[in-house]
């Protein structure tokens, strides 16, 4: 046994307060170790929905980052990009790039780049644009232009995406400061590019087609509808409000930033496979030392200082997601995980060989994590033999 079984059940008397008192129309939480997989579905797809299955559909925003890192790395062990080449020969929009002499100034007043952007500063969001706490008059042009961070997929066609993000001139210089989001959706158009095919094809042949992943993609076909859970946000005073968001057809820009769709089976799917050291069954996805360079912290001491709101004490930034630094919680150090703003989490644990999925419905309305995603890992760890 990988699991104490009396003390798994806490996993579900846990969650189902939350169902229970109606913070959550419903959960789908999965955990495994070792061999041993266990899920617990409890709820419904939405208040007053049908009940929750364990194959139910949820929008897992921020969750697509990691998948996306994934991808890039699959291109970089094939040769077709590298590291620390500069992005201009396929990303033209983004060459020759201007830079603010200070993050609070006019956008006309800028310098030239220190040097050109590469695949490494989107991999760890270095490359100079993306959330920037405080919102600046850059930050608000990225909002006026359709290009803030956001759960979901932009909007704007592709090419329509990229040349109004070419059109801005970067916070940072590329290399110096995290700033969040931007780089993975930049990310999603760098890989589609490389491989001279769509992001989302890209995907489906070499991450989730291998992986058995059949139900995560950036859409939901018609006769699958039926198995999507609804998504809520808080309204004025905290009542859960229905959002309008769609998967039926496929987005004009797939964001490898947020835009994906899965289930708890499928995620779980691909943190196993890293926690594998980048196999699934006699299959490899990554290399060792690509999966290494997803568990690795990138970041400077100052700039993790610099990070804002978004990365929490402990945590540093490897590829696609955080890695866990310092041992301030369950988790222990190595660990990788992110969460979906959308109310989404997932982590894998290689030291305890252990991944944990959960997945809920209603989007976080703060910036520190919801008592349920702490109680997901708090009673997923101590349920361990």
């Amino acid at each position: 046994m990988r699991f104490v079984e009396a003390r798994l059940a806490r996993l579900r008397q846990v969650l189902s307060r939350y169902v229970d008192s109606g913070a959550l129309p419903g959960v789908v939480a999965a955990v495994s170790r070792g061999g041993e997989t266990h899920v617990e579905v409890i709820g419904a797809q939405s208040f007053d929905g049908p009940p929750m299955r364990r194959d139910s559909i949820f929008r897992i925003a921020s969750m697509t980052k990691p998948i996306t890192a994934a991808a890039a790395l699959v291109l970089v062990e094939e040769c077709a990009l590298r590291l620390d080449d500069p992005v201009d020969p396929l990303l033209p929009e983004l060459a020759d790039r201007r830079v603010l002499t200070r993050l609070d100034g006019p956008l006309t007043e800028t310098v030239p780049a220190h040097r050109p952007i590469t695949p490494r500063d989107l991999l760890t969001f270095r490359f100079g644009l993306g959330y920037v706490p405080g919102e600046p008059p850059i930050f608000q042009a990225m909002a006026e232009a359709g290009l803030a961070p956001g759960p979901g997929n932009p909007a704007l066609p592709v090419a329509e995406w990229m040349r109004r993000l070419g059109e801005l001139p970067l916070a940072h210089q590329p290399g110096e400061q995290w700033l969040y989001h931007t780089g993975s959706d930049v990310l999603g158009v760098l890989i589609a590019r490389a491989a001279d095919q769509p992001f989302p094809e890209f995907l489906r042949e070499r991450i989730f087609e291998p992986l058995g992943m059949r139900d995560t993609g950036f859409h939901v076909p018609a006769d699958q509808a039926h198995r999507v859970a609804a998504s809520y946000l808080a309204g004025p005073t905290g009542e859960p409000v229905l959002r309008d968001d769609p998967r039926t057809a496929p987005p004009a820009f797939p964001a490898g930033g947020s835009g994906l769709v899965s289930t708890a089976d499928d995620y779980l799917a691909f943190y196993r496979m890293l926690l594998n050291g980048g196999r699934v069954g006699a299959d490899r996805i990554l290399s060792r030392a690509a999966v290494e360079l997803m568990r690795t912290d990138h970041l400077t001491e100052q700039q993790k200082r610099r990070a804002g709101p978004v990365l929490d004490e402990g945590m540093g930034w490897a590829f696609g997601h955080a890695v866990i630094t310092d041992r301030a919680g369950m988790p222990t150090p190595g660990t990788q995980t992110w969460s979906g703003g959308l109310g989404t989490t997932a982590f894998a644990d290689p030291a305890e060989d252990l991944a944990g999925v959960l997945l809920t419905q209603r989007a976080m309305d703060s910036r520190t994590n919801p008592a349920y995603l702490q109680d997901f890992t708090t009673t997923t760890y101590q349920s361990l033999t």
